[in-house]
């Protein structure tokens, strides 16, 4: 398949053809929540992904939180304008009913106004990392999160830890190395995982995508998820101005987040972002 032609949606559904869906589910919940696949995407599908990242490389936006993270991120807006491509396979339904038979919940794409739907996250410069964290839901239902390996010329590693929230088994610990094309899905608020920081010239670039059994979020929680992704990933132009519709030159946060944002940018400063 060509460039032009290639039908992410077609790809998706001839390559989970090709595996053995039940045993997948079993390890799994036996993981709790938990499945990680070295050889997912084809080598055609991962091309386009890599275009993608080159096409949106100027709309990275980089922060620095002392303590917990470091590195650049490209939210869903902009991976719709730029790199349709992603937002296609996000959108893929071969995609989100395998997804579904892996969980067995009913999946939904993440709110139009949700920034995390879909996201590039890049490791470009060395201690590019994120700490332990949840991926946690300001949702009503559960999210879960798909991760996939775009780029990786680096020694980072996924670290995570299982059963961290299930008083009837024990911890485990593991680490991954997750290639082009390579596979993790989990549930956001059971995994605990972090990335580990960036070796000198290397790069590292993952794509992440979001869904959700229940869209619902209450006001008070959406702001919060709005302020969590301004300040750690995407910035206050990407996240407010566009949830209002408006160019992102013309618009501005709205008043609420003003203050927010004074504290974000003294943050952002003092970290050399």
């Amino acid at each position: 398949m060509t460039s032009v032609t290639l039908d992410p949606d077609r790809a998706v559904d001839a390559r989970v053809r090709t595996f053995d869906t039940d045993r997948l589910r079993r390890v799994f919940h036996q993981q709790g929540a938990f499945l990680f696949l070295e050889d997912f995407l084809t080598r055609d599908v991962t091309e386009r992904l890599i275009a993608g990242v080159r096409a949106v490389q100027g709309e990275v936006n980089r922060n620095y939180l002392p303590g917990h993270k470091q590195g650049g991120s490209v939210s869903r807006y902009t991976i719709d304008r730029l790199a349709p491509f992603i937002a296609e396979l996000y959108r893929s339904p071969a995609l989100v009913q395998w997804l579904e038979r892996l969980c067995g919940d009913r999946l939904l794409p993440s709110p139009a106004d949700d920034p995390h739907a879909c996201a590039l996250y890049f490791y470009t410069r060395p201690g590019d990392h994120i700490g332990w964290h949840y991926d946690t839901s300001y949702y009503e239902g559960r999210r879960y999160t798909l991760l996939l390996g775009v780029i990786d010329d680096s020694s980072c590693q996924l670290e995570y830890r299982l059963h961290t929230r299930d008083g009837n088994a024990a911890s485990v610990q593991g680490a991954v190395r997750l290639p082009p094309g390579g596979l993790v899905f989990f549930d956001g608020d059971k995994l605990h995982h972090r990335i580990t920081p960036l070796g000198a010239n290397e790069e590292r670039v993952s794509l992440t995508f979001e869904y959700v059994t229940d869209p619902r979020m209450r006001p008070w929680r959406r702001f919060i998820s709005n302020m969590k992704d301004a300040v750690a990933y995407f910035g206050f132009r990407q996240v407010f101005q566009q949830q209002h519709g408006k160019s992102a030159r013309a618009a501005t946060p709205p008043a609420n987040a003003t203050q927010a944002a004074d504290d974000a940018s003294k943050a952002k400063s003092a970290g050399g972002a």
